[in-house]
């Protein structure tokens, strides 16, 4: 197998969901940081690779990109897994994960984080008004139900919808924190997803990064 090429920044959580799966896999690859704040994923080279000029971005060993972290995380499973556990055969059970995939995309990424991100990093705007913060928890009660009495998002077994949800709940706790009271199955799944290996450094330090990003930016919630 030749080499395969990761595209992304620490702080991105589609990104860190794919290093999650890359990780599963016990796959090899090269990671590029993209100076996304220098303009470098506008580049000539860059778009020519991904006209959307987004990250995370996979080059595969045959020089083949794909953008999109579900698409990635999918492909990596469907291509170089010994097994389907983190993407499942199965009709059912795969549809079960594509609902948690796509629960992340449209209500976790884009109608939380991107939401509030979106006019703090790119409108200089310092105050989030309430209405979005209550999105967040609403998405929360959602993924209690998920869980159930579960270990896991879609079962018994970790899938990629696990490495795709953690990525984004963990970046939004510094918004909305997690009381394990209301939440007490939501909480015991991210203790679970911590004790991963190597988690801290695929996901725990880039979600904290943008925690961060967000606590230097908001001066107050509205």
């Amino acid at each position: 197998m030749g080499k395969l090429v990761l595209y992304g920044v620490e702080a991105s959580p589609p990104v860190r969901a794919c290093k999650l799966t890359l990780d599963a896999l016990g796959l090899q690859y090269e990671y590029k940081l993209v100076n996304l704040l220098g303009g470098e994923h506008k580049s000539k080279e860059y778009t020519l690779k991904n006209p959307q000029h987004t990250v995370p971005m996979l080059e595969d060993d045959d020089g083949k990109c794909i953008w999109e972290s579900h698409a990635i995380c999918a492909y990596l499973v469907r291509r170089y897994a010994k097994d389907d556990a983190l993407y499942p055969k199965d009709y059912f059970k795969r549809a079960l994960v594509d609902q948690r995939l796509h629960f992340e995309s449209g209500v976790l990424f884009q109608g939380c984080i991107r939401n509030i991100a979106a006019p703090l990093f790119y409108k200089n705007e310092t105050e989030v008004p309430r209405f979005k913060i209550d999105a967040i928890y609403e998405a929360y009660d959602f993924l209690e139900v998920f869980i159930g009495s579960q270990p896991y998002l879609c079962g018994s077994g970790i899938t990629i919808a696990d490495f795709s949800i953690v990525s984004s709940v963990t970046s939004l706790v510094g918004l909305a924190p997690i009381d394990p009271k209301r939440y007490p199955k939501l909480n015991g799944w991210l203790d679970r997803m911590a004790k991963l290996p190597n988690y801290q450094s695929l996901n725990g330090n880039g979600a904290q990064m943008l925690i961060d990003m967000f606590s230097s930016k908001i001066t107050k919630i509205v």
